[in-house]
């Protein structure tokens, strides 16, 4: 069971700091967006640019000047107090690859963490200037071009009604492909490539389950208070709940019984 975290006042505090990175990281990757950049492979081979990294930089400096005691943990810059027992994880760029590739639907992940579990989370699409943000307690706000509302999950009780997505095929490793397979012809339908988008889409309502593996904790730890202050579910593949030690294996839901039916079909086929 989550701790109970009761401070609203710190929470809002929080939510209205995670903004201000949010927006200091926008800055950073709007400015390079649809320009000439070099793109750099990871170890894991994934891509990075010097946008990743000076937008994780411009969010960790407005972290460090309002908490200079919490942690960070950033997926370009690595980690700064780590044993500290509220720490922020910052992904500056979820989607480098539509980011180089000059596709809008990148976005920025910022979540706070108290004794490793998610306390709140950003979601944030710089060029599409949507975010959502949710913190314990609190809901799920959404802010779009009308303004900003509560967010909400909908219905969806069996699979065959379910409406899934997921980033890449390629996330899922050995016996995980044949099992994301089976899951994708339970469903009504599958799409592709939405990244950290489709766990907002979930959150408003538009998609029922988001099923993806190999993340790290920088790509997932934001989503959950999102998912979860909205209405839904958020675990890994075995239906524990999600900390900064969870292996990168994540189901959202908007239903809980959406989300059993997926763990039981999953297991039957791992």
């Amino acid at each position: 069971m989550p701790q109970v975290f009761q401070d609203t006042d710190f929470l809002n505090r929080c939510l209205s700091i995670a903004a201000e990175a949010a927006d200091a990281a926008a800055a950073v990757t709007r400015g390079y967006f649809r320009r000439e950049i070099d793109v750099i492979s990871k170890n894991d081979e994934s891509p990075v640019t010097r946008a990743d990294r000076e937008a994780e930089l411009a969010a960790r400096a407005v972290f460090e000047k309002h908490f200079p005691k919490h942690g960070i943990i950033g997926e370009e810059q690595g980690v700064s107090r780590g044993d500290a027992e509220f720490i922020w994880v910052i992904d500056p760029i979820d989607g480098t690859k539509q980011f180089v590739t000059g596709n809008i639907g990148y976005g920025s992940l910022f979540a706070l963490t108290w004794n490793g579990e998610p306390l709140l989370g950003l979601i944030d699409m710089p060029m599409k200037h949507e975010r959502w943000a949710a913190a314990r307690g609190l809901g799920t706000l959404f802010t779009d071009y009308r303004g900003t509302h509560k967010s909400h999950v909908r219905a969806c009780p069996t699979l065959s009604d379910a409406m899934l997505t997921a980033t890449a095929p390629e996330m899922f490793k050995g016996p995980k492909i044949p099992a994301f397979q089976r899951l994708s012809e339970a469903v009504r339908f599958t799409t592709w490539g939405n990244d950290c988008y489709g766990f907002g889409l979930l959150a408003s309502g538009f998609v029922d389950l988001v099923v993806e593996s190999s993340l790290g904790v920088y790509d997932y730890m934001a989503l959950v208070p999102v998912i979860e202050e909205a209405g839904g579910i958020m675990t890994d593949w075995q239906g524990a709940p999600l900390t900064l030690q969870s292996d990168g294996s994540v189901i959202a839901a908007g239903d809980r019984r959406c989300l059993e039916a997926t763990l039981s079909l999953l297991a039957e086929s791992l």
